[in-house]
């Protein structure tokens, strides 16, 4: 076999290499984009536009927020997956998109971990188990009662299948051995509406959500599924409290881009996220909302994915969990 084809290869590599070195030295030279997988209004949305403020600050350029809503968060990830690695296309990656979707879904057109570069994780927020007004139950062991007594009909919602409320909700479920029928929406915010009006019984879905509808009355805060009360929610008792010790389920969302972005661009996005976490304008906005400022290394974030990613797991196969 001639070498030729291999030499010229080899060429157009140490171009390219050169031309991603030449482009990380300017960047960024234009608005850079964060694809969030969720419509405007929930958590992950939130934490994007609260750390996309910033980074327009500190970057020197518009910093935007793309909304791709859709097959369990995919269609997001699929596409920062295909996207040019140059820095400008990021991914606002929530728990379960990476830890969750790729053991219920067999097609996946993205690598949990050989098609993104991790940045660092953002923040994190607990979830609350909360029931509409048509539900009899006031507390969890009532509501529990009361679904064993009706089995199947009881319903809950969810931003989306595979989504770690999803997931939540179904860890709920396997725990107090239930059975709550889920209900999947495109969206925190069709999801929680849904409660609201009557037509699912219990909403699951994070403090950013659900904690004002608590508080104004509109829901019935049942549990939080993280291992310590929420300040915004000091009289909603933790699942663990309620007589299921070891429970918890934790909210987080990082920030990747796509495999191959050159490392001097990922390294200058990772102190600046650090710089912005550690700025009490970004870390008041995050505590009005129940987040928590959680920015990390690259290898915190990765680890962090291959270790809930393992645990997960085990509650998708028992719970058998497929994708609607």
């Amino acid at each position: 076999m001639s070498a030729k084809p291999v030499i010229k290869r080899l060429l157009a590599l140490a171009t390219l290499s050169a031309a991603l070195a030449v482009n990380a030295a300017d960047w960024p030279s234009q608005a850079v984009k964060i694809v969030v997988p969720y419509p405007p209004g929930g958590a992950a949305d939130t934490v994007a536009r609260i750390y996309a403020d910033a980074l327009s600050s500190s970057l020197g350029q518009t910093v935007l927020v793309d909304n791709r809503p859709g097959a369990g968060t995919a269609i997001a990830a699929e596409f920062v997956a295909g996207s040019k690695p140059d820095g400008y296309t990021l991914s606002l990656v929530p728990t379960g998109q990476l830890t969750v979707l790729p053991h219920i879904v067999d097609n996946l057109k993205f690598d949990p971990v050989k098609s993104f570069a991790p940045v660092s994780l953002l923040a994190y927020t607990g979830l609350v188990v909360a029931a509409g007004d048509k539900v009899e139950a006031q507390t969890l062991p009532q509501l529990v009662e009361l679904a064993r007594r009706k089995p199947g009909e009881l319903s809950y919602s969810s931003s989306g299948s595979g989504t770690i409320v999803h997931l939540a909700g179904e860890y709920l479920r396997l725990t107090t051995g239930t059975d709550l029928l889920h209900v999947p929406f495109k969206g925190s915010a069709p999801a929680v509406s849904a409660v609201l009006g009557g037509n699912v019984d219990v909403a699951v879905d994070t403090l950013t959500i659900l904690a004002p509808q608590i508080q104004a009355g509109k829901l019935k805060g049942l549990a939080i599924a993280s291992a310590q009360r929420s300040p915004l929610l000091p009289n909603v008792p933790t699942v663990a409290e309620l007589g299921y010790p070891g429970f918890e389920v934790t909210s987080w969302f990082g920030l990747s881009a796509p495999a191959a972005t050159p490392p001097a661009v990922l390294q200058r996005l990772n102190a600046e996220i650090a710089r912005a976490a550690a700025s009490p304008q970004v870390q008041e906005k995050l505590a009005a909302q129940g987040l928590v400022a959680w920015p990390s290394t690259p290898e915190a974030f990765a680890e962090q994915v291959r270790s809930d990613s393992a645990k997960y797991a085990d509650v998708v196969a028992k719970s058998h969990i497929t994708f609607d």
